[in-house]
């Protein structure tokens, strides 16, 4: 499917000039993007059929996992992941242009909790003692500065925000490391291919995979052997907890292979023989595009 010829409508997390807002245009153009303010609204969106797609964040450099994200998808929804792109993430101050003067005086810095974790240096040695608010989003905190210029509130978000809701870029480029990518993940209600230009050559496929009830000794290891002796490449592997109790927990694991391909076959057919319950996300392409704005 091509963008050329078919516009689909894609529920991103809101409002206008968040990242998540800028991964979606990089990767679908600017038609069809629905907003909408949390993550699990995006999910439910598509699930329920009101979008073809849904684009959320699933991780981020600095600040790891995006919890909400992983839980819904194991928890909440049927769906699976079509693609995922990657974009550096730049964080700015910004105030309203009436504030740009009264930085020492700031009452409070509003942002989404990664965006402020990703500051944590910046915000320790400058607002120490300025309460930070968190926000369901960079873009949610910016609009929300803008529509109060008497207050000498800041938020923290990127430039395209600032330009959208004329705001006063009081500095630039605070994140503490400057290495810094979210990924994000389109999902839709089928498994498929999301075919666009300038993905990379090899697709990954996501694995949910709960252990045995038997909990027996050596299992993750025997686990890791189902990969390591077909030599399939694992970019990443985690746990979160299953929600029924201490000690229990899924893991998520990311293969460098298509679920096609005849030694992931086996792989799976492996897995469940060890008695261990797998769901596959289903296979996609990656993108990396241009440096957020």
């Amino acid at each position: 499917m091509s963008k050329q010829n078919y516009k689909p409508t894609v529920a991103y997390l809101g409002p206008e000039a968040s990242f998540t807002h800028i991964a979606a245009a990089q990767l679908f153009g600017t038609q069809g993007l629905v907003p909408k303010p949390t993550i699990p609204d995006c999910i439910e969106a598509v699930s329920e059929g009101h979008v073809a797609y849904a684009i959320v964040p699933l991780e981020n450099a600095l600040e790891g996992s995006v919890p909400m994200t992983i839980d819904y998808l194991f928890h909440g929804s049927e769906l699976f992941i079509n693609a995922e792109i990657s974009t550096p993430i730049e964080q700015h101050l910004m105030v309203n242009e009436k504030q740009k003067n009264n930085l020492e005086r700031l009452e409070s810095v509003h942002s989404h909790p990664h965006a402020l974790a990703q500051c944590h240096k910046y915000l320790q040695y400058h607002y120490r003692r300025t309460p930070l608010i968190q926000t369901t989003s960079t873009a949610a905190a910016a609009k929300y500065i803008s529509e109060n210029p008497d207050l000498c509130i800041a938020a923290i978000g990127n430039r395209l925000a600032a330009e959208k809701y004329g705001l006063h870029i009081a500095e630039e480029k605070i994140h503490d490391f400057h290495f810094n990518h979210t990924r994000f993940v389109v999902l839709s209600m089928r498994k498929g291919y999301l075919e666009e230009p300038g993905h990379s050559e090899i697709p990954k496929t996501t694995l949910m995979v709960k252990l045995p009830k038997d909990d027996r000794s050596g299992v993750l290891h025997q686990i890791l052997s189902v990969f390591a002796w077909r030599k399939l490449n694992l970019s990443k592997i985690e746990s979160r907890p299953m929600k029924t109790g201490l000690g229990n927990y899924f893991f998520i694991i990311d293969v460098l292979e298509s679920e096609d391909h005849a030694m992931m076959k086996g792989a799976l057919e492996e897995l469940a023989a060890l008695n261990c319950t797998v769901r596959s996300l289903g296979s996609y392409f990656m993108y990396e595009k241009n440096p957020s704005r």
